[in-house]
């Protein structure tokens, strides 16, 4: 059965603020945008130095360890040979890039092309990260001494020698920068962050232990790190899932590559930055699991080139998306790269689970009757930090029959769709921001495995979940709101007797009109005793 991650992103590994002052140093000077690719940059860059020099210190121990392949090797030329890193997944550092000679230099003119210079030395040493890395620090117009204050700050912080957790670590500075930009920069953050809880129960319901991951609005590659994470805490071989993405955001891109490469993940994001719609990089893929968090009711996203019939598309099985609004073509897409027993999970506004406009509705109901929709979950608003647009689940399965996956025992679910409502769920984090608890998600991911028949007993619960027939969601107009079908929450009854109750509703009812008159009278005469002395 599914667990929340035990690496929740709102722990604290102790040094995250004094990281994000590295980012307060250059406010004012260039644009939030600007500065999270400035600041990651120089995270990623002490990272490779950092995991350089331990693996070099490693190096030199087992040229002294009798029981080691390295033994009696010389030393000082082992240390210069990449391959000895490359076989632990160490990225090469060049002398001149190794984050210590930055700091060295901080006091100089020119930090920002040596910056640039150590970032093109590592593109060049380690071809996956060749167009990856940021090279535009000359471009920014940042002081020089500003800039040595944020390398110098970066250069504080250890980033490894934490063990078998060292790039859980990294990630986690990933997680809690990404949030904090995404706060910081408003709508723009929305393209890159999703929040660690939703990718976490997505990751918990769909359960990747094997196959293709697939995500077509990848932003920086949270989901493919949820799942990699997931299958390792699950006693799973990470290198059992395969990974494949794409971006259309050249920035994000970037911050996918190195957001990746740190973790050890290889993933296929097409080799460019490219929009979904109008360049797919994987035509021919079916993936064993989609999901995503895509950009929610996007108007400008070329839909008229489909209307117009200049070009036939496969992916609208179910009918042509309208040109002002691209939820339905997203939908589409995730379905159109499904495995025939390939399950999806993704992001959506409400409005998806309801509008008929444009056609919406007729897309929607053909979806249905073809049994694709297997679970839908209304979320609770405020999960975001940058729209309050309230947003749902949904989860599409391409096949519903009883069968075995692995160990899992699946029970027969054609024709039918679970409907879970979660709007009442989760913690404030704040005044503006919500997040699911460990509990919350427990809760949902549990209740839909039990109902796939995969562990415990599945019930309907009044005011929580209900499972639905294709019949019951045709009497609703193909409407997928769970509130329409899991009706009001059951009250637990106190015992008085109706007449009672009322006869003492009744009572308490004219007591307090009785008060309001009172006060009524009373603001009255003082408003008339105030008149009377601005008249004297």
């Amino acid at each position: 059965m599914a667990s929340p991650s035990s690496t929740a992103s709102s722990a604290s590994l102790g040094f995250e603020e004094k990281l994000w002052k590295s980012a307060d140093f250059l406010r004012g000077s260039i644009n939030a945008g600007d500065y999270k690719d400035i600041v990651l940059g120089l995270i990623f860059l002490k990272y490779i130095s950092d995991a350089f020099e331990a693996r070099m210190q490693d190096i030199g121990k087992q040229t002294q360890d009798p029981k080691h392949e390295y033994f009696g090797f010389d030393a000082k030329e082992l240390c210069e040979e990449p391959d000895a890193y490359a076989s632990e997944h160490v990225f090469w550092v060049p002398h001149e890039a190794r984050y210590g000679a930055l700091v060295a230099s901080v006091r100089k003119a020119g930090n920002a092309e040596r910056i640039n210079d150590a970032m093109y030395a590592i593109e060049q040493a380690n071809p996956k990260l060749k167009g990856v890395l940021p090279r535009t620090y000359h471009q920014k117009g940042i002081a020089n001494d500003k800039l040595g204050q944020v390398i110098e700050l970066v250069g504080t912080v250890g980033l490894h020698g934490q063990g078998a957790q060292d790039k859980d670590v990294l990630g986690r500075v990933y997680e809690y920068f990404l949030g904090k930009f995404a706060s910081a920069e408003g709508k723009l953050g929305g393209e890159f962050f999703t929040p660690s809880c939703i990718v976490q129960l997505l990751v918990n319901m769909l359960e990747p232990f094997s196959g293709t991951v697939f995500d077509p609005a990848c932003g920086s590659g949270g989901m493919f790190v949820q799942s990699q994470r997931f299958v390792k805490e699950h006693g799973g071989r990470i290198h059992d899932i395969s990974v494949y993405g794409q971006e259309s955001n050249p920035d994000t891109w970037k911050l996918a590559q190195m957001n990746l490469a740190i973790r050890g993940i290889e993933a296929q994001l097409g080799g460019v930055h490219a929009d979904s719609f109008h360049h797919d990089l994987h035509p021919q893929l079916k993936a064993d699991f989609v999901m995503a968090n895509p950009p929610f009711n996007i108007k400008e996203w070329g839909g008229q080139k489909f209307q117009s019939g200049e070009v036939k598309d496969p992916r609208w099985a179910y009918g042509t998306p309208p040109a002002g609004n691209a939820n339905y073509a997203w939908v589409q897409h995730f379905i159109h790269h499904l495995a025939p027993h390939g399950h999806a999970g993704f992001v959506m506004a409400n409005g998806s689970m309801s509008s008929n406009s444009s056609g919406e509705g007729e897309i929607r109901e053909r979806i249905v009757r073809a049994d694709l929709v297997d679970c839908m979950v209304a979320m609770p608003g405020q999960l975001f930090y940058t729209t309050q647009i309230p947003v749902c689940l949904w989860f599409l399965a391409r096949n519903k029959k009883a069968g075995k996956v692995g160990d899992r025992v699946l029970r027969n679910r054609q024709g039918e769709t679970l409907f879970i409502d979660a709007r009442k769920m989760g913690e404030m984090k704040g005044r503006v921001l919500r997040e699911l608890t460990p509990a919350d998600i427990q809760k949902i991911s549990d209740t839909y495995h039990a109902w796939r028949g995969e562990g415990g007993e599945y019930a309907d619960v009044p005011g929580f979940c209900m499972s639905a027939k294709i019949a019951d969601i045709e009497k609703h107009g193909f409407v997928l709101t769970p509130g329409r079908f899991v009706g009001a929450e059951e009250v637990e009854a106190d015992g008085e007797e109706f007449l009672d109750k009322m006869q003492r509703l009744g009572a308490d009812l004219a007591a307090q009109f009785a008060e309001s008159d009172r006060l009524q009278a009373r603001i009255k005469g003082n408003l008339g005793v105030f008149m009377g002395e601005v008249e004297k």
